[in-house]
């Protein structure tokens, strides 16, 4: 059966030089062969401080949409063009859902209330800032025909952050609080700039009252708690299927294509029902990771944990350069040729407009965060704080992904007002990654010395339980596992008491309680171990009995 190149790159927003077959088995050798560079070069460039793999994909897409560009004769610079679905439904899914993956939970829950804030009203603070600096700035500009929507818009487009790049740059294992919260945060942060960007285009914008304002919060609220009950359904639905009919007794296959093909699911019928798929995705990760994953035969833990952070590691790579070799294509240059000091100069205010609109809530929300925290150890230092906020200035494809849809028609731009803000962006995305992104590893080094970072680290890891007995003695009714341990009776403070007290870890403590007690039971998780009919460890377990 032959196959309609052709067709295919089209319907996925690919093009090649010309629309013959040939050319497109031409673009997709090309972008394939980039891909493997970009892995064999990041891997060279693995013990630099300055570089990471993000950066290194961007600058050769832009290196590879310069050659080709000058061998075209700047006819047609473009391999690929830009196409957000390709983004939405194909790219970021795989990423996202890899992150909620391998994150770590019990860190990310005990900043669970830090990240909302950051993610939720640090955006809308940035939105709002950046949406009165545009209003205010760009019309004494005169850069074009835009109206109150675009400029709203815009401060949707440019309070989303790089949540991906952010993968590459901060590590888990060395900075576990600040990859906690600024990836959390980043996370968070898309997923409100997306229902932010598309609240703009539901509601009437020109009769702005209390009304509209509560409606808007309203659907913020629904769409995030059921984006993210979706999420946690869908990773409960794949861990009862596969505890209840336990695929690896016939093939680990089955197990391994029924998760990825149910995280898939969670993420599009999100979309389907006009839910943040993001948010959806992202909590479905988490609960696989929590039930699902321990369900599995050991050969398909493996294997998932493997295939999904191959498919996030090329996705990435692939979205990198993606956006290096769009960012030169010759039509959305061409309308603001004749003025480049005015590209510069919006580009350079949405910079500025950026930075403040960060500033403005990643410090005093810091504070407030600070305010809850009673231990000095969990508490945000300044170094930290500066980190946070530089981590998380840069923008990427999120960003190009929604000013194409406001600011174009099918990939193409006819009007000079959206042409600035189109080249505006990519030149925001393209600055922000690579100076930002450059200098994050040498600042993190700057401000927290790895001498600094282990101890930070061994303070984290001391305030955990360090063995499975003390792990487990929180969940005696009576506290016998501390007596037991230390030999000396320690008075145990009532159940209120120590909700006021420590609520993050009474929470936990009580959170584990009923993990244990009703939780697991059904749907697995850790300690469920899949027996194989006729194995070994059936057999003992009929001895038992």
């Amino acid at each position: 059966m032959a196959v309609d190149w052709g067709t295919v790159m089209v319907k996925l927003g690919l093009s090649g030089f010309d629309t013959s077959d040939h050319a497109s088995v031409v673009s997709i050798n090309i972008f394939v062969a980039l891909i493997c560079a970009c892995i064999v070069i990041g891997h060279l460039l693995e013990e630099n401080r300055w570089m990471n793999e993000s950066i290194t994909s961007l600058i050769i897409g832009l290196c590879t949409g310069i050659v080709l560009r000058l061998a075209t004769r700047g006819n047609n610079s473009r391999v690929m063009v830009f196409s957000e679905d390709l983004f939405f439904i194909y790219v970021l899914p795989p990423i996202i859902f890899n992150a909620g993956f391998q994150v770590k939970k019990k860190q990310f829950f005990r900043n669970f209330i830090t990240i909302m804030l950051f993610g939720a009203v640090g955006t809308l603070i940035s939105f709002v800032i950046i949406s009165i600096g545009a209003v205010e700035i760009f019309r004494k500009m005169n850069i074009g025909a835009l109206e109150i929507g675009d400029y709203l818009a815009i401060g949707a487009i440019f309070s989303a952050t790089d949540s991906v790049c952010t993968l590459q740059v901060l590590n888990q294992d060395e900075t576990p609080l600040l990859y906690s919260l600024v990836f959390g945060e980043g996370v968070v942060n898309d997923a409100t700039s997306v229902v932010l960007f598309n609240a703009i285009q539901k509601f009437d914008l020109v009769h702005v009252d209390a009304t509209v304002v509560l409606k808007f919060v309203a659907n913020f609220f629904y769409l995030f708690s059921t984006s993210t009950l979706l999420g946690a359904l869908g990773g409960l639905l794949s861990a009862y299927i596969i505890k209840k009919l336990y695929f690896g007794r016939h093939s680990t296959d089955r197990e391994v294509a029924l998760m990825i093909l149910m995280a898939y699911l969670s993420y599009m019928l999100a979309e389907l029902l006009d839910l943040s798929g993001i948010l959806t995705v992202f909590f479905c990760g988490i609960v696989m990771s929590h039930y699902t994953w321990h369900n599995v035969t050991e050969s398909s833990r493996i294997t998932t944990k493997h295939a999904f952070a191959t498919l996030s590691f090329i996705a990435e790579v692939f979205l990198f350069l993606y956006v290096g070799m769009d960012a030169l294509d010759i039509e959305k240059w061409q309308f603001v040729s004749n003025s480049p000091g005015k590209s510069v100069g919006l580009s350079s205010i949405l910079l500025g407009l950026v930075l403040i609109g960060r500033a403005a809530f990643v410090f005093p929300l810091s504070f407030i965060s600070n305010l809850s925290k009673r231990s000095q150890n969990d508490k945000i230092t300044f170094k930290q704080q500066v980190i946070i906020w530089w981590a998380g200035l840069m923008r990427g494809a999120v960003s190009i992904a929604l000013a194409y849809n406001q600011f174009t028609r099918s990939g193409h731009t006819h009007q000079r007002g959206n042409a600035f803000m189109i080249t505006s962006t990519i030149t925001v995305v393209l600055f922000s990654t690579m100076v930002f992104g450059l200098m994050t590893k040498p600042l993190i080094y700057f401000l927290l010395p790895p001498s600094m970072k282990h101890l930070t680290r061994s303070l984290s890891l001391s305030s955990e339980p360090s063995s499975p007995k003390s792990f487990l003695s929180p969940l005696l009714g009576n506290g016998q596992g501390s007596e037991l341990e230390t030999g000396h009776s320690i008075p145990r403070p009532t159940s209120l008491r120590m909700l006021l007290m420590t609520p993050s870890r009474s929470v936990h403590h009580y959170w584990r309680k009923f993990d244990d007690a009703f939780m697991r039971p059904m749907f697995g998780g850790r300690g469920f171990v899949p027996i194989v009919p006729g194995s070994p460890i059936e057999r003992s377990v009929h001895e038992w009995e």
